[in-house]
């Protein structure tokens, strides 16, 4: 009989560290082939519920099935993209009025310098001159940078309908495939994790999409209330952000800041975006992300930010977005292997979020109380993985 040889903890820590950092550095060199692919899969999980229903309900066959919902998907995305186009050219047209408001607030801040700190403007342009005299090279080489950013973009947005379509079509394929990989007596744990894989990734894709809505709503009204110019897009851009967890809101706090130019250059207009904008994060911050995004595995607020300076510092904002899916996969694969149950405990959160306050669920600050261990059912039924498994009988399973 084959003996497991046991490491020490050191060697094991070695090892683990070791693997994470290859991971890592595979990720970074293939950035441009693996970014793609890694949306697709999130894509294709959120997809196959609607797949599911065109062939259990619809009796469609599973290509034409896969077809649809993914054209669907694509056609979202395209209605969303030609509607902002349409807002940000109206924008666009407006940029005089943003150059001239610009140029009031900067006036307006150099008098206060002026008055308070006894700086003529003529020395305050000498100090901004010199901290800017290579500003025109770097304002060259980032316009380079983001063409070719956007022609990599457009590149990525091809690719990935077709990758989402490729992987719901031959996703009993690459079960089958999985299970090759693994003995018959690990079986049973591989469906677990699979399982919880897609639950947790799944949870996670639709509180994000809930919540972006919700988010869009809350600032879009907010914005009409102090009479932003462009509120609705301005509330959907946010939306959009806001899906960066922590930095994402900031970008879009000074765009909407800039855009707000086009109508006043009033001062009140832009405390009101700030206070706004504040107000709209306590709120998802405190009630929509804990009462939303109900994620079956619960990442904590340092290994989150964490992992998003990382996959920002790997593959930029598409790495951020990644960053918690990925960091959620881990955990669901720590949680199940013995020897790295310790990394998932590390990596949760296990604080209580909320209390019940008469019927009402509110944000709980208190980390000394113990928290109630809360166990997940499902009627996912998982399909057996054997030779003759078809795509047939794992509907007939999921029935």
């Amino acid at each position: 009989m084959n003996e497991i040889l046991k490491l020490p903890f050191y060697a094991k820590l070695t090892l683990i560290l070791l693997g994470l950092m290859a991971l890592l550095f595979i990720f970074y060199i293939g950035q441009d082939i693996l970014v793609p692919i890694m949306m697709s899969f999130l894509f294709a999980i959120l997809l196959y519920p609607i797949v599911q229903f065109l062939k259990s309900k619809l009796h469609f066959p599973h290509v034409l099935a896969v077809m649809i919902a993914v054209i669907l998907f694509v056609f979202v995305f395209i209605a969303l993209f030609v509607f902002l186009s349409f807002q940000i050219s109206d924008i666009a047209n407006d940029f005089d009025k943003i150059e001239r408001n610009i140029n009031i607030h900067i006036r307006n801040i150099q008098g206060f310098i002026k008055d308070h700190f006894h700086l003529s403007s003529r020395e305050q342009k000498q100090y901004l001159d010199t901290a800017t005299e290579d500003s025109m090279e770097k304002g060259k080489e980032m316009i380079g940078t983001t063409i070719m950013s956007f022609t990599d973009t457009l590149v990525n947005l091809t690719l990935i309908p077709i990758y989402t379509f490729l992987i719901l079509l031959y996703r009993t394929h690459f079960m089958l495939f999985l299970s090759k990989l693994f003995k018959k007596e690990n079986h049973e744990q591989l469906k677990n994790i699979l399982t919880n894989i897609k639950i947790a990734i799944n949870s996670y894709i639709v509180g994000l999409i809930i919540e972006m809505i919700l988010v869009s709503v809350m600032t879009t009204l907010g914005f009409m209330l102090i009479g932003v110019k462009y509120a609705i897009l301005l509330g959907i851009i946010t939306g959009i952000l806001n899906l960066i967890p922590y930095i994402g809101i900031l970008f879009a706090g000074v765009l909407s800041i800039v855009a707000s130019l086009t109508g006043s250059p009033d001062l009140s207009i832009i405390v009101g975006i700030i206070i706004i904008t504040i107000i709209v994060q306590l709120i998802d911050n405190n009630i929509l992300v804990p009462m939303i995004v109900s994620s079956k595995v619960e990442i904590n607020a340092f290994v989150s930010i964490i992992g998003i300076i990382i996959g920002g510092s790997i593959a930029g904002v598409s790495g951020m977005f990644l960053a918690l899916p990925v960091l959620a996969v881990l955990k669901v694969i720590f949680d199940r292997i013995e020897s790295l149950e310790a990394w998932g405990y590390l990596m949760g959160d296990h604080l209580p979020k909320t209390y019940t306050w008469r019927n009402i669920k509110l944000p709980l600050f208190d980390s000394e109380s113990t928290p109630k261990k809360t166990i997940i059912k499902t009627d996912i039924i998982v399909p057996v993985f054997t030779e003759t498994t078809t795509e047939k009988d794992a509907n007939k399973t999921n029935e």
